[in-house]
């Protein structure tokens, strides 16, 4: 049988296990045109809570009673069309279910020779992407400047940081253990690493990481912690808002230190992106991280889950911080 997951009712506050719903079909034969798809990764990401609300955003909400879709690695086992073969590898948007049938639509043959087929769920994929086109069209960094990055030992974070290396910055990242801030220095070659958790001050955590003031703020977190980041800005920052973990649970709207006054004293941008924003720069992009990749002038890590059935703890694990690098979860 095909196991699927479906959403099961909407999220009040913090997702749990009981707002999924796991049931099975039969495995579906593809028609003319079409392919069949056996999933191999999974990529669960923050990203998929805002998804899970009825609300109006850049892509429509999950429905419910429909299968929940992520970005998924497969096989072709099957295929009645001459574009895809039977042993291809494919990525795409695709639905949490074990076997499933696509007419290509939104598919991209991946080659696991190049690099492992996981990869292309992160750094070789949405993820790189969104790290080096919302650093370097946003952030535009120049040698010298000083780079601070939120959830910055995360899928998206570890890349902002070692990119920012590449290009010449003074790199800061900001996590909540303190393995992850060892990682970030011994791995990804930040300068500094802030546990925001351990910091009784973490605006003059902030301050002492960055004596000349931040040039480039890459927010995956909101909240509080940008808040601390925000007060150290320098004339002229760039801040690429990526993501607001921190706050996609909240039932109600939070007040903080209002922006307004910073970004007009400062002269400062700040932008939020959509990694589609960019879509007519992804070849460029991707061929830019395969090079660094190869030269080893990047490197990933991942966590990896095994087990369809864990698809969902997998998910709600990202809220609680048990992931080092891209979370994936291998069938």
């Amino acid at each position: 049988m095909n196991r699927v997951i479906l959403l099961k009712k909407r999220p009040v506050g913090k997702p749990t296990l009981h707002d999924f719903e796991f049931t099975s079909a039969a495995i579906p034969v593809p028609l003319t045109g079409h392919v069949l798809l056996k999933t191999l990764y999974v990529s669960v990401d923050p990203y998929l809570r805002g998804r899970m609300n009825d609300s109006k955003s850049y892509i429509p909400p999950f429905e419910i009673g429909k299968p929940i879709q992520s970005g998924i690695i497969a096989t072709v086992i099957d295929s009645k069309q001459t574009e895809f073969r039977k042993g291809d590898f494919v990525s795409g948007i695709l639905d949490w279910k074990e076997y499933q049938v696509s007419d290509g639509n939104g598919l991209t043959k991946v080659d696991p020779k190049a690099s492992p087929l996981s990869s292309y769920l992160g750094i070789l994929g949405m993820t790189g992407l969104t790290a080096f086109l919302g650093l370097t069209e946003i952030g535009v960094p120049e040698k010298g400047e000083t780079l601070v990055v939120s959830g910055a030992a995360g899928a998206v974070g570890s890349v902002v940081g070692q990119i920012g290396k590449i290009m010449g910055c003074h790199v800061v990242g900001i996590t909540g253990t303190d393995v992850k801030a060892g990682l970030l220095k011994s791995k990804f070659k930040f300068d500094h690493a802030i546990n925001y958790k351990t910091s009784p001050d973490l605006k003059e955590a902030v301050r002492k990481s960055c004596p000349g003031g931040v040039d480039i703020y890459f927010d995956n977190v909101g909240g509080e912690i940008s808040d601390a980041v925000l007060a150290n800005i320098n004339k002229y920052a760039r801040l690429p808002v990526c993501g607001a973990i921190s706050q996609y649970n909240d039932m109600k709207t939070p007040v903080g230190p209002r922006v307004q006054p910073i970004l007009l004293t400062k002269s400062a941008t700040m932008r939020g992106f959509i990694v589609s924003d960019f879509s007519a720069k992804f070849p460029a992009a991707i061929k830019q991280l395969a090079v660094w990749l190869r030269e080893g002038k990047l490197t990933y890590v991942e966590t990896i889950v095994e087990g369809f059935e864990n698809i969902p703890q997998a998910f709600l694990d990202l809220f609680d911080g048990k992931n080092e690098g891209k979370m994936i979860v291998k069938i």
